[in-house]
């Protein structure tokens, strides 16, 4: 632990716009923490399968200068290990949960089986373990797990209960890219946080609260205030997971050095892709590869969203609610004074063939909607029954309901869904069972950075967002897959549905 006046000073300089941070944010760049990298589980092999074993549990952790807070984790007392997976393989996992209360645990954007995804339907009771099995069948990529729980998932997340899932396959061990972990080749699990004068995290506490989200004032990476990481080599990978139950990130470098983005949610884009800047919404994940060759101190930051950007709020909630307008200090970076030379990046990744609108046999239309009024809190601090004036939050005009059955999809089935946001702010929307390809946002193609593969998409207020996805493998007709808004307040409050492979 350490003081750094110059990240401070830096962090202050980024955009005009960081004079409106709170004096808490800047407290946080004064003293600095060696940045911890979660531990690489690769599961034990047992009769030809990976078996994990995994325990949610209760614990304390001091974030805070003197101050305990009382956290969950898995395998640990907040988050969880790097779980690490190959393509090909089998799996079994162990989820034993110690907890006082039920919980489950989501592969998010792995494709599984509906039995083995851990949606709200798969239910560990506290004293009781989750066995769920599959094979990996799917192109290497970087995903994470987190609890899914109905009605309390942004509750359990905030507190601690995530981690992140690292997948390879051939192509990704034959590249010359960074690829040792926790040396050139990083996991980045950011959120956002907010903290009682006790230290305890302070989660709902206000109708706003539900509205847009719970929104913090200090900023986590791996589990930690004012992280510093150190490199030994001129090219760095990190893998970037937006872990915060509702803000957006903007990430660029305080300097304004250009990067470049390797892989998005499903893994690979055909060739990198520079950028100063990328915005990434709850539960996307983006890799990138950054060169370090100057040997100067920089800071990785979150700038804020333009207020033409189209994932910025609008309307009357803009004037009422300001969201995603700060500017952060995520990640201090200072290089060792001798750098590791690092491959050059390769001109081709992976290729992608991209799905054509016209393979889809069927279009479904999805409509978001959220209430506007000033109704009561949901129960339970953060889950469903907003009530009064407030309504909830809908999906084609319905709100989350475990009995109902909202769409049956195909087995083997290629379909485009159009998702249209009718509100005033971005809905990162989230599908279980596989990945997507992005078609175009009113009826514009995305950005290079958006044309691999997906789960998690972002729908400013007013798109309408299309996308193509075939389902392949996994017919149940009595286990549903979820569809959702990635702002766990606002899945815990309706904007969720459900849909079978058949």
């Amino acid at each position: 632990m350490r003081i750094n006046r110059r990240s401070f000073v830096q962090g202050l300089g980024v955009t005009a716009s960081s004079a409106l941070l709170p004096t808490s944010l800047f407290a946080q760049n004064l003293t600095q923490n060696e940045l911890p990298i979660p531990v690489l589980n690769g599961g034990e092999s047992q009769g030809g399968s990976q078996h994990y074993n995994l325990q949610l549990q209760s614990g304390t952790r001091q974030f805070l200068s003197g101050l305990t807070t009382e956290t969950l984790g898995i395998n640990g007392s907040y988050l969880g290990p790097t779980l690490h997976l190959k393509n090909g393989s089998d799996v079994a996992m162990s989820v034993l949960n110690q907890l006082s209360e039920p919980s489950t645990l989501h592969w998010h954007g792995l494709h599984v089986p509906a039995k083995a995804d851990g949606g709200p339907a798969q239910i560990i009771a506290p004293d009781t373990s989750w066995q769920p099995k599959f094979t990996v069948n799917q192109k290497a990529g970087t995903f994470w797990y987190h609890s899914h729980l109905l009605n309390k998932t942004g509750e359990q997340v905030y507190r601690g209960l995530a981690g992140m899932i690292i997948l390879d396959d051939e192509e990704s061990e034959s590249l010359e890219i960074p690829s040792t972990y926790g040396v050139d080749d990083i996991p980045l699990i950011v959120q956002d946080r907010r903290f009682n004068e006790d230290g305890s995290f302070r989660y709902v506490g206000m109708h706003r609260d539900v509205m847009t989200g719970v929104f913090g004032d200090r900023i986590l990476v791996n589990g930690t205030t004012s992280a510093l990481f150190t490199p030994s080599t001129n090219k760095v990978r990190f893998r970037i997971l937006n872990a915060a139950n509702a803000r957006t990130f903007n990430f660029a470098f305080a300097d304004g050095r250009e990067f470049s983005v390797i892989a998005t949610d499903g893994g690979f884009l055909e060739k990198p892709v520079a950028l100063r800047n990328i915005v990434v919404a709850a539960a996307e994940r983006v890799e990138i590869v950054v060169d370090f060759s100057d040997g100067g101190p920089v800071d990785l930051v979150s700038l804020p969203l333009e207020a033409s950007s189209p994932y910025s709020t609008t309307g009357m909630m803009r004037n009422m609610m300001s969201m995603n307008t700060e500017t952060f200090t995520i990640l201090n970076i200072e290089p060792q004074s001798a750098l590791q030379r690092s491959s050059t990046l390769p001109d081709q990744l992976t290729s992608i063939r991209r799905m054509q609108a016209a393979e889809a046999t069927r279009t479904r239309r999805f409509e978001l909607s959220m209430p506007m009024g000033m109704g009561r809190m949901g129960r339970g601090g953060g889950g469903r029954g907003m009530g009064g004036m407030g309504g909830e939050f809908l999906i084609n005009g319905k709100p989350m309901e475990m009995d109902v059955i909202n769409e049956v999809v195909p087995v083997g089935s290629t379909e485009i869904w159009e998702i249209h946001n009718d509100s005033m702010m971005m809905h990162p929307f989230h599908i279980h069972h596989g990945q997507f390809q992005i078609l175009d946002r009113d009826g514009v193609p995305p950005g290079q950075e958006e044309m691999g593969f997906k789960d998690t998409v972002k729908v400013g207020p007013g798109q309408l967002v299309r996308f193509i996805m075939r389902f392949e493998n996994f017919s149940d007709p009595d286990t549903a897959y979820m569809y959702h808004c990635h702002i766990l307040e606002h899945e815990d409050n309706g904007m969720m549905g459900q849909f079978t492979v058949v």
